[in-house]
């Protein structure tokens, strides 16, 4: 199956469709955190006080980088022909629901994405637990295996793999984990072209 023969799409966002400005190891080191332990898993053990002050320092910190938020090469013109041939499309981030939606405002896509389509760190497990996937599978109505996963990181290609979805690459100058790729594109410009085959 080609891919220009999908119809249900979902982003990872940081990264993926935006140009990426995080510095996990500086948020690890402003919030305490192991430089080898998962952020939001670390999180979500924390005594409730304790966890609470630190989501709600992550949740300005990111707030400052959905305002300024860019878009990746190519993911405009990807999104905009997907939703123009009819695509059902979704984000799926590790992120929070609401700074989700000001980064898609930020970067021009607003208009492309319905809110309960944008699935953050609230609304489903973190990548690479496949929940989120499987949420949107069953709000879409469809089989997963007839939906497309697209991210710049293992964590998007483990919860394709894990929810039963195909998966795409971006964004990365070449592909470090081939076992898990059902397609791969330096860009989304790249990955365009592909998807018009």
């Amino acid at each position: 199956m080609s891919l220009a023969q999908f119809r249900h799409w979902v982003f990872d966002m940081d990264g993926t469709l935006t140009i990426a400005v995080h510095d996990f190891a500086a948020i690890r080191r402003a919030l305490d955190i192991p430089p080898e332990d998962d952020i939001l898993h670390h999180l979500a053990v924390l005594p409730e006080d304790e966890a609470s002050a630190k989501h709600a320092w992550l949740l300005e910190h990111e707030r400052e980088l959905a305002l300024n938020a860019r878009p990746a090469p190519g993911a405009l013109e990807l999104v905009r022909e997907l939703r123009g041939r009819g695509c059902r499309l979704g984000i799926l981030t590790r992120n929070a629901h609401e700074l989700a939606l000001v980064t898609l405002e930020a970067i021009g896509l607003g208009d492309c994405f319905a809110a309960e389509d944008v699935l953050g760190r609230g609304e489903a497990p973190p990548k690479p637990h496949p929940g989120g996937l499987l949420h949107l599978a069953q709000q879409w109505r469809v089989l997963p295996e007839s939906m497309v996963m697209v991210g710049d990181y293992r964590f998007d290609l483990d919860c394709g793999r894990a929810a039963g979805t195909r998966t795409v690459l971006v964004n990365l100058p070449e592909n470090p984990w081939p076992e898990l790729v059902d397609w791969y594109a330096r860009d989304c410009g790249e990955l365009l072209a592909l998807a018009r085959l």
